[in-house]
């Protein structure tokens, strides 16, 4: 199999030419037309443009600009948050002793929550007086006016109307 085998005689070159034209000249039968021409001449391009003529215009190669560390999330990485902090870890560790039962340190703490509560009860005994506290007061002004309309009949409320008509 030859495929696309194709066998061009001297008659055929010539007639190529008067169709198409050479470098030099445009094309006797095509009107107008030129053989298109390469861009360059020599396409050695890595050798032209390292060439000392080309390299001693160009401007100096521009360094890349100075990368910096990317920033840390010091609530999510220990090591970042214990430099900024010192100590946290400590403070962390003694604070997840303070919740495990069994140890000293959740002893300390209940026994303080104790302790608050206790005096939180003591205070409230000695400073609020249950029925003289502002909102009980406030309440009961409310519930004797509510009383005295309760108290009042029906029909008294509809003559006192008839009354300021007239």
């Amino acid at each position: 199999h030859f495929g696309r085998f194709l066998i061009f005689t001297e008659g055929a070159f010539k007639k190529l030419t008067e169709i198409y034209g050479s470098d030099s000249e445009a094309a006797p039968l095509k009107k107008g037309y030129h053989m298109p021409r390469a861009a360059m001449e020599n396409a050695d391009l890595a050798r032209i443009i390292n060439s000392t003529e080309v390299q001693s215009v160009l401007k100096p190669k521009l360094e890349a600009p100075k990368t910096h560390e990317p920033k840390r999330n010091a609530l999510k990485n220990k090591a970042v948050m214990d430099s900024l902090n010192p100590g946290s870890l400590k403070r962390k560790a003694a604070l997840q002793k303070s919740s495990e039962k069994g140890t000293s340190e959740f002893k300390e703490v209940q026994d303080k929550k104790k302790a608050r509560q206790a005096e939180s009860k003591e205070h409230n005994k000695k400073h609020k007086k249950g029925d003289d506290t502002f909102y009980k007061t406030l309440m009961k002004a409310f519930e004797a006016k509510a009383a005295e309309a309760a108290a009042k009949p029906a029909g008294d409320g509809e003559e006192d109307a008839h009354e300021d008509d007239a």
